[in-house]
């Protein structure tokens, strides 16, 4: 079961004032737990104001609930060790956490694999979209300002392997594998923070939840060295990977009982020097049917 935290109107005036002035989600967590706030009950607010604002929904006023401490842990997909043998590829895992789930992974693509995705996915961009909380539509925004394509699930030899690689990778079966997406930043692009779970607030992602169950993890593969800019940020855990070619970072943020995890979110920071491309993959519950299936 979990329980209600509250708290003074006063405090949510102060984090809306201080989100909208960019600070750094756990400063703020931070600075809560200085003043005798209980640490868990710090993150559990300023991540229902973060989750709330991402959303486009009301804040909350005075409550947030708290997780009960005897919620059964996450279990990682990812499969243990510091090497990982994925359909004849050996990935290394630089770094990862436990709670989130989170990997730094190298050797994901090789070089030549990298060329290929960029130059397949070349003529095929478009401007990138994003889906409106409200209305469920994919939309171009400017809080993405990159370009875009879809790959079908092993729509030739090549996708094929890569899709078997992710799939042994995340250790959930091909199908459940949304198609890979190869994103373009040129100078100057980026994305604002934003959570890759589909969050049940219009129609379309309900029933995309309701064919597909919810995404579970993410992967992000770097296919391109970029010299100043463009890391993939997690403002709420104060996180930032910098883009090689051939390394992925990798995040799970949706457990068994599918419950999403905030502390997910996460940004493209713009690129400052040279361009950037990456192919991203999105694993979810159950098989994987689009809406026009």
């Amino acid at each position: 079961m979990a329980s209600l935290v509250r708290f003074a109107p006063e405090l949510g005036r102060w984090l809306t004032q201080n989100l909208d002035r960019g600070q750094p989600v756990q400063a703020l967590v931070g600075i809560m737990s200085q003043r005798g706030m209980d640490a868990r009950a710090a993150q559990a607010i300023v991540d229902a104001f973060v989750d709330a604002r991402q959303r486009r929904q009301p804040v909350p006023v005075d409550s947030v609930e708290l997780p009960d401490d005897d919620a059964p842990a996450a279990t990682a997909r990812l499969p243990p060790g510091t090497r990982i043998h994925a359909a004849g590829r050996e990935i290394v895992v630089y770094s990862r956490a436990d709670d989130p789930v989170f990997a730094a992974l190298g050797n994901v693509l090789d070089a030549e694999e990298c060329r290929t995705l960029i130059e397949m996915a070349r003529p095929r961009l478009k401007p990138s979209t994003l889906v409106d909380p409200v209305t469920g539509q994919d939309i171009v925004s400017d809080k993405r300002t990159s370009y875009g394509m879809f790959f079908r699930i092993a729509e030739n030899d090549f996708i094929a392997r890569i899709d078997r690689r992710v799939s042994s990778l995340t250790n959930l079966p091909i199908e459940n594998g949304e198609g890979l997406q190869v994103l373009h930043y040129p100078v100057g692009a980026g994305s604002e923070p934003h959570f890759d779970y589909l969050q049940p607030t219009n129609a379309a992602n309900r029933e995309s939840i309701a064919r597909s169950g919810q995404r579970v993890s993410t992967l992000v593969t770097y296919l391109n060295d970029v010299p100043a800019g463009g890391q993939t940020v997690f403002p709420t855990l104060g996180w930032a990977v910098s883009p090689l070619r051939g390394n992925a970072v990798y995040f799970e943020y949706c457990d068994d009982a599918g419950r999403v995890d905030p502390r997910s979110l996460h940004a493209s920071a713009p690129v400052t020097q040279g361009e950037k491309w990456v192919v991203t993959k999105w694993m979810r519950q159950r098989r994987f049917v689009s809406a026009g299936s």
